[in-house]
């Protein structure tokens, strides 16, 4: 093998972009999801659990473990696996030990077997200790494309992420820059019971490793209409919220209730917002981002992460550059601070609708 392989050519310069994300799942049945059928009230944690169920009795070979996941009524630390281990059984439904590289390596090797394998991992009961399982993250990250294409891990890593709870530096932490500098994954943050289901979906039937950021803000507060059908929502499209003319203002995940708040109060004072919801971060819509911002001709980007390499620099960098031209005014980050996330001064670190609102007025009055 090692003569063959020092014999072969080397490739052409061309393919260094093959195989690095296999092809997005995109349902042929519901391709644009449901968004204006009407459902039951149903709260976020609700939808979560709904879907990882229906899923599991769509597909016999779908797996999910974690750590205290599947203990007797528990259903994990925030109760989104609850009595999942109950109807299908502990073949398909147990825990792992505490060791989150463990937890992530098994689903590596075990989605290996067969592509109609599908895993779930409950990858750390908190985004803040995932850090142990980073090896295994770069490994999923780029097996499809060093194989040429010939295997990706079919691996939907569930991460309970954010803050705005009053948990401290170990229970409100917002990584998602740090997995977004890996090429070769997808990044999902739903924002509400209609996306958690929708964007569940396709993350678990996407051939590709994603990690599905839950914001544990809104696993009881947010509460939203979901229609029955088993809808999808097709991974790396934003979802313009609200049209607007004067200033597009861009978040994601639980983010995106302060934003709204935001354009609410800037209406009030004439100024209209373009409101966006990125929906998936790795990879982000490009596109449906400078069209915004090529009409208002300005940004206002509000994440929970601290700002400095925060995934919003990636953002201004991009749009800076595909917009420069269409700029009326300098793009401006609403976001954490540069420090560890605080206990007892959690409202002075977090943006809130009040600091959106002042970007917006200095966005527009530049």
């Amino acid at each position: 093998a090692h003569k063959a392989a020092m014999k072969a050519p080397d490739p052409e310069p061309s393919s260094i972009f093959d195989f690095v994300l296999p092809e997005a799942y995109v349902s042929t049945k519901y391709p644009e999801g449901l968004h204006n059928q009407e459902g039951e009230p149903m709260k976020f944690i609700d939808a979560l659990n709904s879907t990882l169920k229906a899923e599991f009795r769509h597909n016999p070979d779908t797996f999910i473990w974690g750590q205290d996941m599947a203990n007797k009524d528990k259903g994990g630390i925030f109760n989104v696996s609850k009595g999942m281990q109950q109807e299908f059984g502990k073949e398909r439904v147990f825990n792992g030990p505490i060791a989150e590289d463990y937890i992530l390596g098994t689903a590596n090797g075990f989605s290996r077997l067969r592509d109609d394998i599908r895993v779930v991992v409950e990858g750390a009961e908190f985004a803040d200790y995932f850090w142990p399982a980073m090896e295994q993250y770069i490994e999923c990250s780029h097996d499809y494309w060093r194989s040429n294409g010939a295997f990706a891990p079919n691996i939907l890593i569930r991460l309970a992420s954010g803050g705005y709870i009053g948990g401290g530096l170990y229970h409100s932490q917002s990584p998602e820059a740090y997995f977004a500098h890996t090429p070769g994954l997808k990044l999902v943050v739903p924002r509400n019971p209609y996306q958690a289901k929708g964007l569940l979906r396709a993350s678990i039937k996407d051939d590709n490793p994603v990690i599905f950021f839950e914001p544990k803000r809104l696993y009881r507060a947010s509460t939203g209409e979901v229609p029955e059908e088993d809808y999808s929502i097709e991974l790396g499209k934003a979802e313009i919220v609200q049209e607007g003319t004067d200033v597009t203002v861009l978040a994601w995940g639980a983010q995106m209730e302060i934003i709204e708040d935001a354009a609410k109060k800037a209406a009030e004072q004439g100024i209209s917002c373009e409101v966006i919801d990125l929906r998936t971060i790795l990879p982000w819509d490009v596109e449906t981002i400078a069209k915004s911002v090529t009409k208002t001709g300005r940004l206002v980007v509000s994440h929970e992460a601290p700002i400095t390499n925060g995934f919003g620099a990636e953002i201004v960098a991009t749009i800076q550059q595909e917009c420069f031209l269409h700029l009326e005014s300098p793009i401006i980050r609403v976001c954490g601070l540069d420090t560890p996330y605080p206990l007892a001064l959690e409202k002075e670190y977090v943006p809130d609708a009040l600091k959106v609102l002042a970007a917006i007025k200095q966005s527009v009055e530049f």
